[in-house]
């Protein structure tokens, strides 16, 4: 590889560092002028209740849009949302090559079937093992395990020099659906040379080394065993290991396996063209759910995080058409909590114990087990790529920093802290922060996709909190009152503390607010419509305590 002259290595993210999920990578390599870029991962993550109806977050590409010229081309890791799950909403805005694996590639194919108007993006698969070329960077994937089919790391050499960006991963001595983690590849890379190590820091708090996948099968097919009625178990959809280490479970015990929920089915199609379902007995239909004896039965559902309209939360109100669970039945929870999801979820529990159901989690058995390495775990990666710099990234601030410290006090010479928008640079010479690059947050809402701004999503939030209302102001051709304004109040309280209905207390402030205008200002419609809204919403606050949004029309 030639060097070219003044060039230099970048590394920047647009999402993923200070935060879980929405993944978003850059490379960067050449003059300060004249870079040619990759992107790594492409990822989404999910609204919570301080974004009503926002159906998904994406990463604000400003920076890279502006650089199109130059980009050469994006590689997804693997199929979790968080690291490709924006592709098919932000790739038409950049059109640059995509590689993938097998299992993305489906996964992607069969979600643009799903969505009407979704792009067919051009997709060149790659394999473990493979080698390609991006623009200016040879790129090498490396096998790793976590709980996803074809998860990579990827080897990116530059004629600065390579930079191993490990993706997600963990050792996994025995996992459901291979591969194991490539020791051996990692080591030859470290014996040639790494400059930087771009390393997941999801359990980088935790102590010691992750159960395997082959564990929590064990663990699983232990609980279906001595389960007296049905077995519910929700999970990760995208965990196909663990959705076949239950189906396998089941077919051991005696039982058959109903699978509920959209995104599971499509993973479990996808999976099954592919080879990872072999040796699985078929699923039952819905509707023969209610023609097999309790004992007989295992259902896979989506809903571990407390989704709303997931099977599991349909279930815990008796929702759905085919199929209930009973007294005596039991629910596993095979997942882990996402940080904003307990109450959600606690909510769901409840619900099914309310029922008389039986809920078991982590905490009761070894039923579910993390994708990404702790911190001995950690320590192995270091020892093999023995990089020159270390760069936590995949996580909150407390998961960086506790990935920085403990590269520091393994070795690793250079540790740089960054986040998102930071623009690091890796080579020639010592790894500092340039500058700061644009980045943030954009909302698929719908079928739109804007920042909280335009999408309204501000006013919407105020709206969850305070309501509106709607005065229409009528105005006669000497510019007083036609009438009393119309009032319309949605989401305020009926009453004020003394009883007063609130609309009538509004609306007195409205005619009072009009009347002390002098009458020869009334014909300034916008300065009656303004005044008009200060009083109203003034009149709220202070029967209320609270300001709802207040839209007031001034006709004549």
């Amino acid at each position: 590889m030639a060097k070219s002259k003044g060039a230099e290595l970048v590394f920047v993210p647009l999402g993923g560092v200070g935060e879980i999920g929405m993944n978003f990578a850059l490379y960067g390599y050449g003059p300060a002028d004249k870079r040619e870029w990759l992107i790594v991962d492409v990822g989404v993550t999910f609204p919570d209740a301080t974004l009503p109806g926002v159906d998904l977050v994406l990463p604000d590409t400003r920076f890279i849009e502006e650089q199109l010229p130059n980009l050469r081309g994006i590689v997804i890791t693997h199929a979790h949302e968080d690291h490709y799950g924006a592709l098919l909403d932000i790739w038409p805005k950049l059109k640059a090559p995509v590689w993938m694996t097998p299992f993305a590639a489906g996964l992607l194919e069969a979600k643009r079937q799903g969505e009407s108007g979704a792009p067919k993006i051009p997709v060149t698969v790659y394999r473990g093992g493979d080698t390609f070329e991006v623009g200016p960077f040879k790129i090498e994937a490396i096998p790793v395990s976590h709980s996803i089919p074809e998860p990579m790391s990827l080897a990116i050499t530059s004629p600065l020099g390579t930079v191993v960006h490990t993706g997600d991963w963990k050792l996994d001595p025995a996992p459901e659906i291979g591969p194991m983690t490539d020791e051996a590849r990692f080591r030859a890379i470290g014996d040639a040379g790494v400059l930087a190590l771009i390393c997941d820091s999801t359990n980088a708090m935790r102590e010691g080394e992750s159960p395997s996948e082959q564990a929590v099968g064990e663990g699983l097919r232990g609980v279906i065993q001595k389960a007296a009625g049905r077995v519910a178990i929700t999970t990760f959809s995208s965990n196909v290991g663990r959705v076949r280490s239950i189906a396998e479970a089941a077919r051991d015990s005696g039982r058959q396996v109903l699978v509920l929920g959209r995104s599971l089915k499509r993973m479990i199609g996808v999976a099954s063209e592919l080879g990872y379902m072999e040796g699985i007995p078929p699923f039952i239909a819905e509707e023969d759910y209610g023609f097999i004896p309790r004992e007989n039965l295992v259902v896979i559902c989506t809903g571990s995080q407390g989704e709303g309209r997931a099977a599991l939360a349909k279930l815990a109100r008796d929702e759905m058409k085919s199929v209930a669970l009973s007294p005596g039945d039991t629910v596993v929870f095979s997942s882990r909590t996402i940080p904003g999801n307990e109450k959600a979820i606690l909510e769901i529990k409840n619900q099914l114990i309310d029922q008389g159901i039986r809920i078991i989690e982590d905490s009761d058995a070894l039923v579910h087990v993390s994708g990404h390495p702790r911190r001995s775990e950690l320590r192995k990666m270091y020892e093999w790529t023995r990089p020159q710099i270390g760069v936590p990234v995949h996580g909150e601030a407390a998961h960086l920093v506790a990935q920085g410290s403990l590269m520091s006090a393994s070795g690793i010479g250079q540790v740089a802290q960054v986040r998102d928008g930071d623009m690091l640079l890796l080579a020639p010479g010592a790894a500092e922060i340039l500058r700061k690059v644009p980045f943030g947050r954009v909302y698929k809402d719908g079928r739109l996709i804007g920042d909280d701004e335009t999408m309204g999503i501000r006013d919407r939030r105020k709206l969850s909190f305070a309501g509106h209302v709607a005065v229409n102001v009528v105005l006669d051709e000497r510019y007083e009152l036609a009438g009393d304004p119309d009032i319309v109040a949605i989401g305020v309280a009926m009453v004020n503390a003394k009883g007063d209905d609130m609309e009538d207390v509004m609306l007195d402030a409205a005619i009072g607010a009009f009347e002390s205008i002098p009458r020869q200002r009334r014909k300034d419609l916008d300065l009656v419509q303004e005044s008009v809204r200060r009083a109203v919403r003034g009149a709220a606050n202070e029967a209320w305590g609270k300001k709802p949004l207040v839209t007031v029309f001034v006709t004549r």
